[in-house]
């Protein structure tokens, strides 16, 4: 793994990691309700790429926003969501983030600068580049930090998203979490020059390519491309290689991946890795570790009581919130 970037250091090392094994957690859970039948609802699991999404989260500040993706729960974690309101919200009960209208695939928190996830590929690029134009409207330092899939690079919303932040100079991170599949689509199949960093040099845009699964490496390079957008540097462009160990939706067997790949990748699991660095350096123990997973356990059963007991919408709500 690399070496941590000068003051990363204090509660914010614990903090990523309890934050990692959450989104595990969380979603390992989710995975078995849906198999059982107790969760209505799409459900795409982001488990594997869990260090993407905690990395770049870790080199925002409180106020700075982020658009997510239908794989979007991981995000919603790392930015501070709370999964008592995530797991209501799958339940489609009132006391989730969006009142149980959103689903797994559409939770928002504008307080906890959650702009939305979205089920449109690539639907989170043009409400970024809004968002940014809004902060630079208003003179704010804040930054956006875009989150897509890999997919989203062969859309046209991507170069559009890309060279209207470049021309306008737009205080937008880019973060591809490259997971090597389209849906079910490998990268080779729809990309002529795979290199993405450089379609991205095209346009002026700073880019750089991270190994995904490396949470520090992933905080080392985000705490840079998000420091020099805050500057007014504009735009900046970081690729995550990581990998979705599930197939793309809790139903998808995944057939179209060959089984020594996913095995491979589950071989650099992001958790265990940053795991052994913390204890290397004596950041935290192994006792520290096992009472964080604890923690973590209870939260997540907590969430599940929180949302089973928790009221359905009124039909009488069925219009409600339509509109803004």
């Amino acid at each position: 793994m690399a070496t941590a970037p000068a003051g990363l250091e204090g509660v914010l090392l614990p903090q990523m990691l309890r934050r990692m094994l959450l989104i595990r957690r969380f979603e390992e859970q989710m995975v078995r309700m849906y198999r059982s039948g107790r969760l209505p609802g799409a459900l795409h699991p982001a488990i594997g790429q869990e260090a993407v999404s905690v990395g770049v989260c870790a080199a925002l500040e409180p106020d700075d926003l982020i658009t997510s993706t239908h794989r979007g729960h991981g995000d919603v974690i790392a930015k501070g969501g709370r999964v008592d309101r995530m797991m209501a919200e799958l339940f489609g009960r009132t006391t989730g983030y969006c009142r149980g209208k959103g689903g797994s695939l559409h939770i928002a928190h504008f307080s906890s600068g959650i702009v939305g996830a979205t089920g449109i590929v690539a639907g989170g690029i043009p409400l970024a580049v809004g968002c940014a134009l809004a902060i630079r409207m208003q003179a704010s330092r804040r930054v956006v930090a875009c989150f897509f899939g890999d997919g989203a690079v062969a859309t046209g919303t991507f170069h559009e998203g890309l060279n209207l932040a470049k021309l306008w100079r737009l205080p937008v991170v880019f973060v591809r979490q490259n997971n090597a599949y389209a849906e079910s689509t490998p990268e080779s199949a729809y990309l002529g020059i795979p290199d993405v960093c450089a379609w991205v040099a095209g346009y002026g845009i700073p880019a750089a390519k991270v190994d995904g699964n490396d949470v520090i490496a992933v905080r080392e390079a985000a705490g840079r491309a998000v420091a020099r957008t805050r500057m007014d540097g504009g735009p900046s462009f970081l690729e995550c290689v990581t990998y979705r160990w599930l197939g793309h939706f809790a139903g998808d067997i995944g057939a179209y991946r060959p089984r020594e790949e996913v095995e491979a990748w589950k071989q650099r699991d992001p958790i265990p890795r940053f795991r052994l660095w913390l204890t290397e350096r004596r950041v935290l123990s192994e006792d520290a570790i096992r009472d964080l997973e604890a923690e973590v356990e209870e939260e997540v059963e907590a969430a599940v009581r929180f949302a089973e007991t928790s009221p359905e919408p009124s039909p009488d709500e069925a219009c409600a919130d339509v509109f803004a």
